[in-house]
């Protein structure tokens, strides 16, 4: 069983994607970022555009059925070394009780300058959908 989910994200259709995807028992959400509505919010700020990219992931989440206590993996690209723990810092206010597999890598840059933090959730449905 496979199912897919938009959130109508300006680059989905044009790129040919899906939100987030549950492939039998594993959902995998693609990488997020601060885009609320077509726009980048919090411009400057790697925590809340941290939070904001996780919520949205989240989001995608709770749409197939899960919450934040079934995430087992997660990814952190961040723009720069200053933001580290500003994102980390995010990542623990929203994973410290479930405390994830997680990465957190340096990248050259994202698809907009504004954007300072993409993320990735991967999440267990097993325990859900039997």
């Amino acid at each position: 069983m496979i199912e897919r989910i938009s959130s109508g994200g300006p680059w989905e259709e044009a790129f040919g994607y899906s939100r987030a995807v549950l492939a039998g028992d594993m959902a995998f959400v693609s990488g997020c970022t601060s885009v609320v509505d077509g726009e980048v919010v919090h411009v400057g700020d790697a925590y809340e555009q941290a939070r904001t990219a996780f919520q949205v992931a989240l989001w995608s989440l709770e749409r197939l059925g899960l919450s934040p206590k079934d995430v087992v993996r997660t990814r952190m690209y961040v723009t720069g070394a200053e933001h580290v723990e500003a994102v980390g810092r995010a990542h623990g206010s929203l994973f410290g009780d479930v405390r994830p597999a997680s990465s957190l890598l340096l990248v050259a840059g994202l698809i907009d300058p504004r954007m300072l933090v993409e993320v990735e959730v991967d999440a267990y449905a097993g325990d859900v959908i039997t």
